[in-house]
């Protein structure tokens, strides 16, 4: 197969590549702690440095792949990761691995991944193709109950190891509905039977178990942690914030990395966080707060940029197309990044509970780097192909006017 940079997509490129440049920056910032556990940088910071090479020529490679051919091959991912999260319920399962009292992540071959990374990503796909199959009003009806339904059977297994991922997904979801003008009595219907069995199993969790101190199992068992996450950010007094416990202890160094940060405009520079040697695990979830600390309001006001621009570009690139598949997937995949992103950056600064979603593409993790890098190749392939089909459609019109006979009277 010829390659035609021609029609690559300078502006997804540019921004991949200045997130790339943020993430190995905050990477050195961030990675302290594991850098004293190893007594080397070589170890935590060459590991993600490979993933950030994969990943580029992940981005790289599938940005010539045919949108159709990316668009069947979600089917095959989709039917492949939803076994592997469903395999996370199993008690004793020998290939999942549990971190930090989640068991999300499953080895195959040696690889540890999560495999919910796979399965948000092929979801979108598919029920992007799915929604643009709608031809008339029958149709909406149709392809909304069928879209829910995959999703329901996707995010069960999802939300049993993290709510705030099954959540995401959700939202992206009635996103995607949205953009099919799926009537508002199906969505909003759906909204509210969601809110109604979380907040009543919220209430459950509470009273049965939290309240009375009573351990929870079964494979909703983490059920607990979230809402004493919920109660620890909207219901604890303010005095209580300020007493260190391990519970609190992520948001209480993050609050002062920002404090720290919010001094300057500029913060207090690249490399001289304090907090990074405190704060657990700041080269994930919450890596926001040291970038806020070393950059200050400017260098999040950029990041915050950067993560609009690509859903701005994306929204651009969608506009100007009639390819309502590709337009679907584009914008499902670049809602994913953007409010993952938001998300997580909120978490950071306080003013959400804990959920656990990594910054995408910046946040370490080897499984959520090379994930975020095909969102960004299957963007920028679209964007190609429509592009190229565009020229296509402009040279055919101009040959269609050159053949035309000029009359003339004699």
């Amino acid at each position: 197969m010829k390659l035609n940079f021609q029609h690559t997509d300078k502006s997804f490129w540019i921004l991949y590549i200045v997130l790339i440049v943020v993430a190995i920056i905050a990477l050195f910032s961030a990675s302290s702690t594991l850098v004293y556990m190893h007594h080397s940088a070589l170890g935590p910071i060459g590991q993600q440095m490979f993933f950030i090479v994969l990943g580029l020529a992940a981005a790289y490679g599938i940005q010539f792949i045919p949108s159709y051919w990316v668009r069947l091959g979600g089917y095959a991912l989709l039917a492949f990761s939803t076994l592997l999260v469903y395999s996370t319920m199993i008690p004793g399962n020998p290939l999942v691995v549990t971190i930090n009292g989640a068991a999300r992540w499953v080895r195959l071959g040696g690889i540890t991944f999560q495999p919910s990374e796979l399965a948000k990503l092929s979801l979108i796909i598919v029920v992007a193709d799915q929604l643009a199959r709608i031809r008339s009003e029958a149709d909406k009806k149709k392809y909304f109950y069928r879209t829910l339904i995959l999703s329901a059977v996707v995010m069960l297994p999802v939300m049993a190891s993290n709510l705030s991922t099954a959540v995401l997904i959700g939202l992206i979801i009635f996103c995607l509905w949205i953009l099919a003008r799926i009537p508002w009595k199906y969505t909003m219907s759906v909204v509210g039977i969601a809110v109604l069995v979380l907040g009543l199993g919220y209430a459950i969790v509470e009273f049965v178990f939290v309240r009375p101190q009573r351990e929870m199992h079964g494979p909703f068992r983490r059920a607990t942690t979230w809402v004493s996450r919920l109660d620890r950010h909207f219901v604890d007094d303010n005095a209580g914030k300020y007493v260190l416990t391990d519970d609190n202890i992520q948001e209480v160094y993050s609050a002062v990395a920002i404090a720290r940060g919010g001094t300057t405009p500029l913060g207090v520079g690249p490399g001289n966080s304090k907090e990074r040697d405190y704060l657990p695990l700041a080269f994930a979830d919450y890596i926001f707060a040291i970038i806020v600390e070393e950059s200050g309001v400017l260098g999040a006001a950029f990041l915050i940029f950067i993560y609009l621009a690509i859903l701005f570009r994306a929204c651009n690139v969608s506009s100007r197309y009639s390819d309502m598949p590709a337009m679907l997937m584009t914008m499902g995949l670049a809602l994913m990044i953007t409010c993952q992103a938001l998300i997580s950056m909120l978490v950071a600064v306080g003013l959400g509970p804990v959920t656990g979603q990594p910054l995408p593409l910046i946040s370490r993790g080897g499984t959520s780097v090379l994930i975020t890098s095909i969102y960004f190749g299957i963007m920028m392939g679209v964007s190609r192909e429509q592009s190229m089909l565009r020229d296509r459609e402009e040279e055919v019109k101009k040959e269609s006017e050159e053949e035309v006979p000029i009359l003339t009277l004699e």
